[in-house]
């Protein structure tokens, strides 16, 4: 029988599918239609085809438009989505249209737009390019493509601007072509890098998955420098034979750009990038070039794990320790867990790599859930690096450098080397103060101070967006004594200038690699050596490699060894080891500082002392005896409204619905509600509620017989509020 009714779900935040009735053309269970929603239309997915409804038929609206012939993802793929869509308990069609690129979500066809192809004409070869001293960027576009055909995107990234082009093409020298290559990429596979010979832990890694391209997971425990990126390398090169998809999860947009360079040294494949910084077309063309076998290799942060790749062969997630592999608003999954999943469904392995895993993973390992394989030496002739620690306290600082650390950084500038200091604080200092009478400058729509940015005259709030011009009196008495407090990168950056002025500077962070390439172009100067001292904040801490870089000093960890959070250990300890990576990872030897008031706290001793390994163990220990995660699951409640007394009775009605719906004896636990740790933001208040469960069956099923009940609540209606399934951020 003809089904007459398709089920659809719709981007809206309701727990449910909308039947509409077959109107002309037969949509596809996967593909997208058009149809009334109230007075508008809406994009949808359809779950199903039927020919029964609750609804009589003629009551039933009729979709508007079938959007596409085929499915947007593959059976398996799609299976996860659904999964993840019921796991993490969010709305199928919000989570459908959260993985889908925008001009999807906007109804435009499912096609590939072939990217623009710059190539020299015969009369462009002939100019030379010493007539064209007085346009620099003319003679640098000719001299681009005089090495052959470049794409659009690829020859703007260079510094060049459109006109630039337009102003070439009209003078018949450059001209441009949209034509796909017929060649598929698996007839000109070959790899075109020499390759270093791997150590023999690295060679019994790719060994070892090798021997079953069917799913497993493997965690790689690599030390920094140990060349888990040459693994993957060695990894790929089987799956790329065979003609297959390599699917590459990094934590950040940062570290794509180093990632891209190796993968495209070492094959001669398409390689297609996935991230936030993309426009929507650059977007949809990689997801597209992903479906359709276009792209050998794609590489991505956490939300190119929806990528439909066609004939996928792996899946690696570097830093797979990373927290921003879980999405933190909406559509909260985890992509790490999700990536497993995934592998699990299209029976390929999944390599999960980092020199600080996860107290998770390393549990996952250790009860064999998962194969644990480790690389314990450098690559090539890097040694470790040695580890110091630096008790600063009596010491008097300068825009928090101490005279010692002063001192061994300029020892390693002078001898030619690349000094790095962390400082996880952007902005020039924390804080504002009245020297008169203690005053501080905070925002008025969250409880916290605001930051002062010296260089654009203002204070910021990094909590909800809001700034304001520098004031120059005190909100209180009325003094133009006006102090900052506190040390961010930008103050950094202007002391260092001061005491090194023979060097020179540069600040990665949040603030100045806002604008496209910006981040891939200091990191290349870096690499050029133009710069000697390096400040940065997480964002250099992940992956990087300087290989004259042979001094690292963490400035200041002291706010994070007393945390209100359960995971702040273990996010300080990667972070350090990630930091401390960051030296001597070439030829030269590294040395590693840490200032600290607190020398002899047990995390520092532990980590500097005996490693990550031992402190990992340590901490899983401890955990275990706390029945805290891995060895028990959390659900997160998070409410907020204007009226905090409204925000903490929806969630105590909440706990009552949870405490009234158990299963069995199921050791399970609600704790709260209380104040978040950041109790106001952006003018709303915030409490937070917490279930543990013992595993994640019970989690599930608890909370399937309570959030109907929560979502009739009247509160639930007049509060904001979200749930979020094993978080990774407490506040």
């Amino acid at each position: 029988m003809t089904p007459t009714i398709a089920q659809v779900a719709l981007p809206v935040p309701l727990h449910k599918t909308f039947d509409y009735r077959i109107a002309n053309e037969m949509p596809v269970v996967g593909g997208r239609v058009r149809v009334p929603f109230g007075k508008q239309y809406k994009v949808g997915i359809v779950t199903a085809l039927t020919d029964t409804s609750e609804f009589p038929l003629e009551q039933i609206k009729p979709i508007n438009a079938v959007l596409d012939t085929a499915p947007l993802w593959r059976p398996s793929l799609y299976k996860v989505l659904n999964w993840a869509s019921r796991y993490y308990q969010y709305p199928l069609g919000d989570a459908l249209a959260t993985v889908m690129p925008g001009h999807l979500r906007k109804g435009k066809p499912a096609i590939r737009e072939h990217e623009k192809q710059w190539s020299l004409t015969e009369a462009g070869r002939d100019q030379p390019l010493t007539g064209l001293t007085r346009a620099p960027k003319q003679a640098r576009v000719l001299q681009l493509l005089r090495a052959g055909a470049m794409n659009h995107s690829d020859v703007l990234e260079q510094e060049v601007t459109a006109p630039t082009l337009k102003t070439l093409e009209e003078k018949g020298w450059i001209s441009a072509s949209t034509d796909k290559p017929t060649d598929p990429w698996q007839r000109r596979y070959e790899v075109i890098e020499d390759k270093p010979t791997l150590n023999h832990e690295q060679a019994m890694a790719v060994a070892t998955i090798n021997a079953n391209p069917e799913f497993g997971c493997y965690l790689i425990e690599g030390v920094t420098g140990s060349g888990k990126t040459e693994v993957y390398l060695n990894l790929l090169e089987p799956v790329l034979k065979r003609g297959q998809q390599a699917l590459i999860l990094v934590p950040e947009i940062g570290l794509t750009p180093q990632t891209i360079n190796r993968f495209k040294r070492r094959f001669n494949v398409p390689v297609e990038v996935l991230h936030s910084g993309l426009n929507d077309t650059e977007r949809l063309n990689a997801w597209l070039a992903a479906r359709d076998n276009d792209a050998a290799i794609i590489i991505g942060t956490r939300s190119a794990l929806f990528s439909p790749c066609k004939s996928l062969g792996i899946i690696i997630v570097d830093e797979e320790h990373d927290a921003s592999y879980k999405q933190q608003d909406s559509f909260r999954y985890h992509a790490r867990d999700l990536a497993v999943m995934r592998g699990h469904e299209e029976n390929i392995p999944v390599i999960l790599g980092s020199a600080t895993p996860s107290l998770e993973s390393l549990h996952n390992a250790t009860t064999g859930k998962y194969h644990h394989l480790t690389l314990t030496k450098r690559a090539g002739n890097a040694v470790k690096a040695k580890h110091g620690v630096l008790d600063i306290r009596g010491l008097y600082l300068e825009a928090g450098l101490s005279a010692p650390l002063i001192a061994e950084m300029r020892k390693h500038l002078n001898d030619g080397n690349q000094v790095m200091l962390f400082l996880n604080r952007r902005g020039y200092a924390p804080a504002l103060m009245c020297h008169e009478c203690g005053w501080l400058a905070e925002c008025k729509r969250c409880d916290a101070y605001y930051t002062l940015h010296q260089q654009s005259g203002e204070l910021r709030c990094h909590h909800c967006g809001s700034q304001r011009p520098i004031p120059h009196q005190c909100g209180s008495c009325g003094s133009t004594q006006l102090i900052s407090v506190g040390v961010g990168t930008e103050q950094l950056e202007s002391q260092l200038t001061t005491l090194f002025p023979e060097y020179k500077t540069i600040r990665i962070d949040r603030d100045n690699t806002r604008r496209k390439g910006a981040l891939e172009n200091y990191l290349n100067a870096i690499h050029n050596k133009e710069y000697q001292i390096l400040i940065g904040t997480q964002m250099l801490a992940k992956g990087h490699h300087f290989p004259d870089v042979t001094l690292v000093a963490l400035v200041d960890v002291d706010s994070a060894l007393f945390s209100n959070d359960f995971r702040a250990p273990e996010r300080l300890a990667q972070l350090f080891v990630q930091v401390a990576g960051r030296a001597g990872r070439a030829s030269k030897p590294g040395y590693v500082l840490l200032q600290t008031h607190h020398p002899e706290h047990a995390l520092l001793q532990s980590l500097t002392h005996q490693g990550y390994d031992s402190f990992a163990r340590a901490a899983l220990q401890e955990r275990k005896q706390a029945q805290l995660p891995p060895y028990s699951f959390f659900a997160l409640i998070r409410a907020e409204g204007h009226q905090s007394e409204m925000v903490e009775q929806f969630l105590y009605q909440a706990r009552t619905v949870l405490d009234a719906s158990p299963i069995e004896n199921d050791e399970c636990a609600v704790m709260g509600p209380a104040p978040a740790p950041l109790h106001r933001r952006s003018g709303r208040y915030r409490w937070q509620l917490i279930f543990q469960a013992p595993n994640r069956r019970i989690l599930q099923q608890r909370l399937s017989i309570a959030l109907p009940a929560i979502r009739q609540l009247p509160l639930s209606k007049k509060v904001r509020w979200s749930l979020d399934i094993e978080p990774q951020d407490m506040s």
